[in-house]
């Protein structure tokens, strides 16, 4: 199975360490965190995720204005807005966009 690599963008920091912990608990998976936009614009461009997870306490108008960036930049990345629910609820949306996307 192909190795997906995840964006995390979250203000929270102890929430943005469990979701990164969370993603890389899977073999498959490999995220890596950020909780300053311009740092994670940065990375987007130069390895370019298969995903993009934004967390908890981002302002709405950065959200948007990531999400933007990285649809104008990546077309094909996947971005997920997720707010907490638990491990479980991740986990299926994850693989909710995988297979929508005919991956599994």
């Amino acid at each position: 199975m192909k190795k997906y690599n995840f964006l995390i963008l979250g203000k929270n920091q102890p929430i943005l360490e469990i979701l990164i912990r969370l993603v890389n608990a899977n073999e498959n998976w490999n995220a890596v965190g950020f909780n300053d936009e311009k740092m994670a614009q940065d990375y987007f461009i130069a390895n370019k995720p298969d995903f993009v997870l934004l967390s908890s306490a981002i302002e709405d108008h950065v959200e948007k204005e990531f999400a933007a960036f990285c649809t104008e930049a990546h077309p094909e990345v996947e971005i997920i807005e997720h707010f907490g629910g638990g491990s479980g609820l991740l986990k299926s949306e994850i693989l909710h966009r995988l297979y929508l996307k005919g991956k599994i």
